[in-house]
């Protein structure tokens, strides 16, 4: 089944050519089902590559997905076009009275601030609460993940001495969790980040559970026990080259990256990245849609509870 989103949309061509199964509006209206309502808080400052990579996963599923954008309104953007978020994005005063089935969260590049030096970082707040009582399943991607566990848990994030980029080996550590269900025992996971959070801060929690570890990477999925609130540390729905633009980008900079860890094949920057994640990214996303919203949530979404 296809995920619905406007017709004029950018992501909305590049997904039609890779024959990701596309709904405009017009036709939707014309379908007799409920479609899941999945909102994205796209905090990422290439918002359309993020909000493209993320349509891409969630129209991968048997099932029909409505997609709504949001942006804070405490923050301007400054890489992506006006007339785009205006166009495509809401606000959360706009917003506030909806119910969702879903909602995503994604990463952004402020990890060496505090969470309060965020500028929106109150906003940001804000809208986590409401979350639990107008959404019944959020996912929490990267920096999202570190803001929702410190939310919602207080576990601090801690810098790491150097940057922590490519793609690691992960370890899954309960295969019979719905969200990992057909999940390999090892799988591939990108990851892009300064800062992370601490195995022992995690397991404080009875709530909370970690589904899966990497020896380099550290913790990279928790979820808490009744599937409300999914963490993934890492970037499941990164492309190809992402963590090569990233890399060229600060090369530019004169900043002196460290090549991303098991990304280019021999370690050479002028070969193409061998992509191994693509699949499990599906899967995970494929299972929370199914799992954790589909056959939770109730058929009216105003029934939703804290």
């Amino acid at each position: 089944m296809p995920i619905n989103i406007p017709g004029d949309l950018p992501a909305a061509k590049i997904l039609e050519s890779e024959n990701v199964f596309v709904m405009t509006d017009e036709r939707a209206k014309t379908q007799d089902i409920r479609p899941l309502k999945i909102i994205i808080l796209n905090l990422m400052p290439t918002k359309i590559v993020t909000e493209t990579q993320l349509m891409r996963l969630l129209g991968n599923s048997p099932l029909q997905v409505n997609i709504e954008l949001l942006q804070m309104a405490s923050h301007v953007s400054k890489n992506t076009p006006q007339d785009h978020l205006s166009s495509f994005y809401k606000v959360f005063t706009e917003i506030r009275q909806n119910h969702y089935d879903g909602m995503i969260i994604t990463g952004a590049p402020v990890e060496l601030l505090s969470f309060e030096q965020v500028d929106y970082w109150d906003e940001l707040c804000e809208i986590m609460r409401w979350s639990k009582r107008n959404v019944y399943s959020t996912l929490h991607i990267c920096w999202g993940a570190q803001a929702g566990l410190f939310y919602h848990y207080g576990i601090p994030k801690y810098i790491f001495d150097e940057k922590l980029s490519g793609v690691f080996s992960h370890r899954v550590l309960n295969d019979r969790h719905p969200l990992m269900r057909g999940v390999d025992d090892v799988f591939y996971l990108p990851h892009s980040r300064n800062t992370g959070v601490r195995t022992i801060d995690v397991q404080k929690h009875q709530n909370l559970e970690i589904l899966s570890l990497s020896d380099e990477a550290g913790v990279s999925i928790v979820a808490n026990k009744n599937g409300r609130q999914i963490f993934i540390l890492g970037h499941p729905e990164y492309d190809r080259d992402t963590l090569a633009k990233e890399f060229f980008r600060d090369v530019d900079k004169g900043i002196e990256p460290n090549i991303p860890s098991n990304y280019f094949p021999e370690n050479d920057t002028e070969k193409t990245p061998v992509m191994r994640w693509k699949a499990h990214a599906n899967l995970l996303f494929i299972n929370w849609l199914n799992y954790f919203v589909y056959q939770n949530t109730p058929y009216n979404l105003s029934d939703i509870k804290e």
